[in-house]
């Protein structure tokens, strides 16, 4: 384990720039996987192309068969893939922490000058807050996970497929006629291989899950805007039929009053 060492220490760091579901994500990559690979799979597959018995005298042909049957070793394929999907979460990583520098700094300067733009990605106590570009940075490092996930599934199930067959036939060309070979502990193979699988498949799902969460806080975060209506600043006027009637009655009114005033002078 010691030669994951370095990777689990920089994974570490991103658990504190994630959200809940990449946390469980992250632990899912630390325990079924990274400490699974170092404990149990290397000691089961071992120096699997020396375990391969093959019914042939002919020189060379195990070896042939072996590259036939696996172009690359299971546990080797396992370790790619570990490294492959941990590369954008650790580029992410890397994005967050150079904005944690650069907020930083602002909060140096506005000790001196309070003009100075107040930080908006982190608090006070370092938290960071994922939205922005950093939102945008994270969801950019989920859609690649799941990607590369992807990929790999589908690249395990073609080459290995689910079930580790004891028996194969080698019918390479190299080989002078179709050969016997047997694989050692195809029993244990296959629990790790269907256990790797399914680990993959769940780190797929978080991810995904996760996406979702994302966009859900986003769209609620959001101002809700209910149909915007503009009204005149005028208040409340009546329709223009009844504004004709009140201006002829108030004309009518008007003249009445002028022919008493007349009268009484």
């Amino acid at each position: 384990m010691g030669d994951w060492g370095f990777l689990s220490t920089l994974l570490d760091k991103v658990q504190s720039h994630s959200t809940v579901i990449g946390k469980i994500w992250m632990s899912v990559l630390f325990i079924f996987r990274i400490l699974v690979l170092g404990a149990g799979v290397e000691n089961v597959w071992g120096d699997e192309q020396s375990d391969l018995v093959c019914n042939t005298h002919t020189p060379g042909c195990e070896n042939i068969c072996y590259d036939w049957m696996f172009p690359i070793s299971q546990v080797r394929f396992w370790v790619m893939q570990i490294i492959f999907v941990s590369t954008p979460t650790l580029l992410y990583l890397g994005h967050a922490v150079h904005i944690i520098h650069q907020e930083n700094k602002l909060r140096e300067l506005r000790k001196t000058n309070h003009s100075v733009m107040t930080p908006k990605y982190t608090t006070e106590s370092g938290k960071v807050r994922i939205k922005g570009k950093l939102l945008w940075s994270y969801l950019t490092q989920l859609f690649f996970k799941i990607i590369l996930e992807v990929a790999f599934i589908t690249g395990q199930y073609y080459l290995y497929g689910i079930i580790m067959i004891p028996k194969f036939i080698c019918n390479d060309i190299l080989c002078r006629m179709p050969t016997e070979c047997f694989m050692s502990r195809p029993t244990e193979k296959t629990i790790f291989n269907i256990f790797m699988l399914v680990v993959a498949c769940v780190s797929l799902a978080l991810n995904v899950l996760e996406v979702c969460y994302l966009l859900c806080c986003r769209v609620r975060g959001r101002p809700k805007f209910e149909g915007v209506v503009r009204y005149h600043t005028q208040p409340n006027l009546p329709p223009f039929d009844e504004i004709s009637q009140e201006a002829a009655e108030s004309i009518k009114q008007n003249g009445l009053n002028r022919d008493l005033e007349k009268r009484w002078a």
